[in-house]
């Protein structure tokens, strides 16, 4: 068998390259080794950062590359290796080639501000983009390929949101708009699973996912999936192909005369790797990634003699999770990213029962903060408090809003429910007056709508994770109506940083940093240019789509 390019994984960053090598005219073999395409992309919040994007302009917002490069300079530190700059000089020419040769189809986000709001160079919004939303019939019977979002990130067995229609659902009790909206939203779920098992209007990740495996389709790109990678063939310090075991069993060997792409979605679930480069608190399964992330791209690539690199701020992207049970008995995370660390009424404790951190700064933050605070006392796990109206209005974690039943949660450990705070805390074993004496504190400035401890609600980025209609501060209330509830964090991840040295064209560079001819890598399985930092939302999807693009068309170039 042979082939122009091979490409290994089915995420973002590998249908872009695939269906962007298509698009250049050349033939493309696209490896899965699950049964489903979309990977991580598929279960995530679908947002993609582009700074200086064109998209910005037309919605009014001002950047440049200059704005963006003094910010990612504040959080990044230096942000000038050649591979930094390609990100900032070529990332918005991907998007507007994606836009006008595949399928992908992306919005700018007006208000969603960059994570650290007070930095030279941040912007309040416009840097990130999310995906238009999809009408998965497009895919026709390929639909099937699709990997599902996670259930608690939908309603009644499979509806998905927009963003722009989650407050609709919280006020349609409460405003004549938002019940007509939200009338016609279950009326065509109802009619959608008259014919299908799930949606087929996809949103967040899911529509991007699909998007791109639309393009996929749609570009004549052979894929495969149920089919592993065994190595790599290198003749001559050249990568030419690789050997993929079948879904029989046997061993063949495919060509890839021009290039093999790397785009396997990093290690996060690669025990040893963890152990090695992650902090040890970390060592356990608290990555809310998908499980075929298992280091593949980097091993292959490092039998070639690829070399993986440390980010200089750290090996992760971070996120408080939590651990449960699902009703079908499935173990699972929640990702506590911006659904209820935020919003007013609920405070982080550690096991001594004290707060730590701000709640709602970002959650790569509130897991640096938990691992800074765990070197002085316990905090793994913390616990979430909150009180009846939280609940109920916000969720939390994997329990959504307004819900009525509590039994099945309550059932597995996952939510504690105490009459009094001194019963809470027994049940948590912490010591009963430094949890009734942290609310106690807590509660003296929320009801006067501050938070004198760490500043809750400071700034644009926090109100954004707040509640508006929660004046005067969107992320502060009190904690004072019983019964009260809680629930335990581990500080995880949403996918590693460290990875393979590229260069700025994403090929993969040796033990000398020379490119290894014939392979690239891109998504997660390069080190991010990020360097372990977490500037703004949608700071994996951004790079994995734009170094999809670029060695994509280096391939295509014949360089």
């Amino acid at each position: 068998m042979s082939y122009d390019v091979i490409v290994i994984g089915a995420g973002a960053a590998g249908m872009a390259a695939a269906s962007v090598a298509a698009a250049e005219g050349l033939r493309v073999l696209l490896i899965e080794k699950s049964g489903k395409v979309g990977g991580t992309t598929a279960i995530s919040g679908g947002m993609v950062w582009i700074p200086a994007n064109g998209k910005m302009n037309a919605a009014g917002l001002a950047d440049t590359p200059e704005l963006a490069h003094a910010y990612l300079t504040a959080t990044v530190g230096s942000f000038d290796a050649p591979v930094q700059r390609a990100f900032l000089a070529r990332a918005n020419e991907a998007i507007e080639y994606l836009e006008r040769r595949t399928s992908v189809a992306l919005k700018p986000v007006p208000n969603y501000p960059d994570y650290y709001p007070e930095l030279p160079g941040a912007t309040s919004g416009g840097r990130v983009l999310e995906p238009v939303p999809f009408d998965s019939r497009e895919l026709g019977r390929s639909f099937s390929l699709l990997t599902e979002p996670l259930p608690e990130f939908t309603l009644l067995g499979g509806m998905m949101l927009d963003r722009a229609d989650i407050p609709h659902f919280r006020n349609a009790l409460r405003s004549r708009r938002s019940f007509q909206r939200v009338l016609r939203l279950l009326s065509r779920y109802a009619l959608e699973r008259a014919w299908q098992p799930r949606a087929t209007s996809l949103y967040l990740g899911n529509a991007l996912a699909g998007r791109l495996l639309n393009s996929v389709l749609r570009g004549n790109v052979d894929l495969v999936t149920n089919t592993d990678v065994q190595s790599l063939c290198v003749e001559d310090g050249r990568v030419v192909g690789a050997t993929v075991l079948n879904p029989e069993g046997g061993c063949t060997r495919v060509l890839g005369r021009h290039a093999v792409v790397l785009a396997t979605g990093g290690f996060a679930h690669d025990p040893e790797l963890r152990r090695r480069l992650l902090p040890s608190i970390m060592a356990g399964p608290y990555s809310a990634t998908a499980p075929t992330s298992r280091g593949d791209g980097v091993r292959l690539a490092m039998a070639a003699g690829g070399q993986i690199r440390e980010g200089s701020q750290g090996n992760g992207f971070w996120s408080p999770v939590s651990r449960f049970r699902r009703r079908d008995g499935t173990e699972a995370l929640f990702p506590h990213t911006v659904t209820d660390r935020g919003k007013p009424g609920v405070i982080a404790v550690t096991r001594a029962g004290r707060r730590f951190t701000n709640e709602a700064v970002s959650y790569h933050e509130f897991v640096r903060a938990m691992l800074r605070t765990q070197a002085i006392t316990p905090s793994a796990p913390a616990y979430l408090i909150c009180d009846r109206r939280f609940l109920w209005r916000y969720g939390l974690g994997a329990i959504k809003p307004f819900s009525l039943r509590l039994a099945h949660h309550r059932g597995t450990g996952y939510l504690e429910q105490a009459a009094t705070l001194e019963d809470l805390a027994r049940a948590l074993e912490i010591e009963p007056g430094a949890l009734t004496a942290t609310v106690a504190h807590y509660n003296d400035g929320a009801r006067q709508g501050v938070d004198p401890e760490f500043g809750r609600g400071a700034n644009v980025y926090q109100r954004y994770l707040g509640d508006r209609d929660n004046t005067p501060n969107p992320c502060v209330a009190p904690i004072e109506g019983p019964p009260f509830y809680a629930i335990a964090l581990y500080p995880g991840d949403l996918g590693t940083a460290a990875g393979l040295s590229t260069d700025e064209n994403a090929r993969v560079l040796d033990e000398v940093g020379g490119p290894i001819s014939g392979l690239y890598a891109c998504g997660n399985d390069m080190l991010s240019v990020m360097d372990g930092a977490y500037p703004g939302p949608g700071i994996t999807l951004g790079p994995a789509l734009t170094f999809g693009y670029i060695a994509a068309r280096h391939i295509a170039s014949g360089a």
